[in-house]
């Protein structure tokens, strides 16, 4: 039978991929379109398969706030290539699910991918999968945060790679924004030195132990160096230790007491940390196409 335009447009617009993959769906269901989607979900999945084992180490950050700017939801979603981020299709999904996990109760990432993606008839994983199968790329939802505080969450993007959520109790908008533009920057360990992890401080202690050791002076005087040692390392890891950004010579500390303000928590996400990146030697990769031809 003869298909026309509009049916491809349709299934083009449903499905998200090429003209000529839709009529080509489109030719086998005899143009009826509900199966030629199905038909094209059901290979999208397998196609999702497939790229599953590839480095998704690029991506975004999408930040979505409520309303009464209480709550705050931050997700990273990764793919293959930075021109892939940029994509419009990526990037409202990324915006949809940060939308989406302001409902949640928590960060079960399980639970967020297996519940329906927006208004449609589908999962997050299944919508993760199709935007696969039209996009080319391997694509993963890797984690998300929904953030709440007594006074404000402030939040502040670097672009499309770093986000910051930060509750706040006490102070404006303005000053909770600063603060989330400092963790972006400076990226702290944590809020203050009551919670830095105790085996992070050991191990950093041993590191300054060996140190003043080769030293030679005694062990009075060794004590000493290795106490200013993690005094400094303290102001440098801490969110309140830390010299305010925009004014270094006032510490975080003293910027919110200046304003009577407080920071409960704050979460940073940067795309890509911690993913081991396949690097790619270009040159080489030419060298050895060159020797086998």
């Amino acid at each position: 039978m003869s298909i026309t335009a509009a049916q491809v447009k349709e299934l083009r617009s449903r499905t998200g991929s090429g003209m000529m993959e839709c009529k080509k769906a489109l030719v086998e269901s005899d143009g009826d379109i509900e199966v030629a989607v199905e038909s094209m979900r059901k290979k999208g999945m397998a196609k999702a398969d497939k790229k599953a084992d590839r480095t998704a180490a690029e991506g975004l950050v999408s930040i979505s706030m409520d309303d009464s700017g209480l709550s705050g939801a931050m997700i990273e979603i990764n793919c293959e290539t930075d021109f892939v981020s940029r994509n419009e299709d990526f990037q409202a999904f990324a915006v949809g699910l940060s939308n989406q996990a302001l409902g949640c109760a928590d960060a079960d990432l399980d639970a967020f991918m297996a519940s329906n993606y927006a208004q449609e008839s589908l999962s997050v994983e299944d919508k993760r999968r199709e935007l696969i199968a039209s996009i080319g790329e391997n694509i993963s939802v890797r984690r998300f945060i929904k953030v709440s505080a007594p006074s404000r969450v402030g939040h502040y993007k670097h672009g499309e790679s770093i986000g910051v959520l930060v509750a706040m109790d006490g102070g404006d908008d303005a000053l909770a924004k600063d603060i989330a533009m400092h963790v972006a920057a400076s990226n702290p360990l944590c809020v203050d030195e009551s919670n830095v992890p105790s085996e992070e401080l050991e191990k950093e202690r041993r590191i300054f132990m060996a140190q003043a050791e080769e030293s030679g002076k005694p062990q009075q005087i060794i004590e000493k160096m290795v106490s200013g040692r993690v005094r400094k390392y303290l102001q440098e890891v801490t969110l309140l230790g830390q010299p305010f950004i925009k004014d270094p010579d006032v510490t975080v500390a003293k910027l919110l007491e200046k304003s009577k303000a407080s920071v409960v928590s704050f979460v940073r996400y940067q795309v890509g940390e911690g993913i081991d990146k396949k690097v790619e030697d270009f040159a080489a990769e030419v060298q050895a196409q060159v020797a086998n031809a």
